[in-house]
């Protein structure tokens, strides 16, 4: 494990470079790890896994679409894709990847599988830090531990098949082998982490519930659906609007950021760009922050954890999330986007 500095503060990582692929098979070759649940995270962890060497079954309800899926995917019915019970009971390493309300409804089942020296594996801190609403408790005979990658299965896998690693934290709950370090630091390597950060449970669901809300998907849609009104008003085309919108930060200034950071972006933008971009920032800060404090409370004092449970649990949860997707899907700001995007060099048509 390194000690890296960042901007003035210590924090443990570890990299690839000093625990290999080759480590991480050393120490999982005797384990069997059971991905339950195929939707968001599992399909991305557990082909990289596969593809990484590792002994991985998938544990999925059959005759659904998830299940279907997994066998497209090539994981091979009573070989390496069982009934979620079955997996349980064969599986040395749970990965518990079922949505947060899913793992509520199941979690009886699961424990009762949980026997002395096994692990429980988690990719979000939700059911344990919030285990007084979602009543998650681990025997203490178990390991449990966790490994977030910072982005969608999908990213994962795309990243790993690019030859890339997506970066993730990783926090250990309960060692009850004294194996619960190499465990988890093999598995986040195995899943194709770019390199891991170390967390506990509870930071890793603040973190990741804030930015959700926040900058990463919440803050972002009101800040683009604000500035392309705002351009609509006056006078501007959806087009217009939403080039200078969204399509010039996701396609153009966005790589520049992740490239080098925000300093080198502004480096290489026009001198009237930088001078607004110098001027303003700290205006939205300002305006904002008060926000994000909001938001941050709210996720502290476990109010964000009961409104998604209270919602997801629902039984028409799907279709009122379908209506409010539709909503957002067929905005005029989207549906700009869905024309740009037809109209990139690479979704046309050759001559």
């Amino acid at each position: 494990m390194a000690t890296l500095n960042f901007a003035g503060t210590e924090e443990n990582v570890v990299t690839r470079e000093e625990f290999p692929l080759s480590k991480a098979q050393e120490i999982l070759k005797d384990e069997v790890v059971a991905v339950i649940g195929y939707g968001v995270q599992g399909p991305g962890q557990a082909l990289n896994q596969r593809d990484n060497g590792i002994n991985v079954i998938v544990g999925q309800r059959k005759n659904s679409k998830s299940w279907d899926k997994a066998v497209q995917d090539g994981f091979v019915e009573g070989k390496t894709l069982f009934e979620i019970e079955e997996a349980l009971e064969k599986g040395t390493i749970i990965c518990y990847l079922l949505s947060d309300a899913a793992q509520i409804a199941l979690w009886p089942t699961v424990k009762k599988h949980l026997t002395a020296g096994k692990a429980l594996y988690f990719s979000h801190g939700f059911g344990i830090t919030y285990n007084d609403q979602t009543g998650i408790v681990p025997p203490k005979d178990v390991d449990v531990f966790l490994v977030a990658p910072k982005g969608s299965g999908t990213s994962l896998r795309r990243m790993f098949l690019q030859g890339r690693g997506l970066n993730s934290s990783y926090a250990i709950y309960q060692d009850a082998t004294g194996k619960a370090f190499d465990r988890v630091i093999s598995l986040g390597i195995a899943i194709g982490s770019g390199y891991l950060f170390e967390t506990d449970f509870k930071r890793e669901v603040y973190s990741d519930l804030t930015g959700e809300r926040g900058t990463l998907m919440g803050a972002i849609q009101g800040i683009f659906a604000a500035q392309f009104e705002t351009l609509r008003k006056n006078g501007h085309s959806p087009s217009e609007a939403f080039n200078e919108t969204v399509e010039e930060l996701t396609q153009s200034l966005m790589p520049l950021v992740a490239e080098n950071g925000m300093d080198w972006m502004y480096a290489n933008c026009s001198t009237t760009a930088q001078r607004g971009a110098l001027d303003w920032w700290k205006k939205f800060r300002d305006a904002t922050l008060p926000v994000f404090s909001d938001l941050y409370a709210s996720v502290a004092a476990g109010k964000e954890a009961k409104r998604s449970i209270d919602s997801n649990s629902q039984k028409d949860y799907r279709e009122k999330l379908d209506a409010e997707l539709k909503e957002l899907r067929e905005s005029e700001m989207w549906q700009a986007g869905k024309t740009v995007r037809s109209l990139r060099p690479e979704n046309q048509e050759p001559a």
